[in-house]
């Protein structure tokens, strides 16, 4: 029996221009791909594991051609609308109270700033979980296990009574293999509000 939904936050709530946020950046940094150092840069970004100052240095002295709000507007390119319609179907899910409710996002501090800045039900949103996990504050990242043996200890859960919605499938194949019920869902054809009809076997 499921008792608890744990949700992934960019192209499951808020969406996301993964593509034209990439064909933004190779060509602002005027580079045909992203070098190892970017890769881990922004892991360790996402992780915690380095501040924002230090962030947005990191590619001003690889990119010195650019300003700080060049690189902050490139990473936040990313970030799209927020259909006002899922936010119902969750605050609504918050109000029934049948369900643990669990956001768990890779994310950091530049996109959730920006978030909180432009999208005005952010903390009404944020309100509707029993738990809001992010990334670059705990300081451990999807898929790696350990995340999502963290959200297991923390909150005494068992992860076949949990279902875990995420659409990226490396997260959801980790999640899987620990017995969590998942749900990749496809951003392009998919909607969270119909996670009943789509998963009816389970409830």
């Amino acid at each position: 029996m499921i008792n608890t939904l744990i949700f992934d936050f960019g192209d499951v709530f808020i969406n996301l221009d993964k593509e034209g946020a990439m064909k933004n950046a190779l060509n602002l940094f005027k580079v045909e791909s992203f070098e190892n150092d970017i890769l881990q840069t922004n892991i360790n970004y996402e992780t915690g594991k380095i501040s924002t100052p230090q962030f947005i240095n990191f590619y001003l002295s690889k990119f010195p051609f650019l300003n700080k709000e060049d690189i902050i507007d490139a990473w936040n390119y990313i970030l799209t609308d927020f259909p006002k319609h899922r936010f119902d179907f969750v605050n609504k899910l918050s109000s029934d109270s049948n369900y643990n409710l669990i956001l768990l996002s890779n994310t950091n501090e530049l996109h959730i700033n920006h978030i909180e800045q432009h999208l005005g039900f952010f903390y009404d949103f944020k309100d509707c979980f029993n738990e809001f996990y992010l990334s670059h504050e705990i300081e451990i990242r999807k898929p790696d296990r350990e995340i999502f043996e963290y959200v297991l200890k923390k909150n005494y859960l068992i992860p076949n009574e949990c279902l875990f919605i995420d659409d990226t499938k490396e997260n959801t194949d980790t999640a899987k293999s620990m017995g969590f019920h998942i749900w990749n869902i496809d951003e392009n054809t998919e909607d969270i509000v119909n996670l009943f009809e789509v998963k009816k076997e389970l409830f």
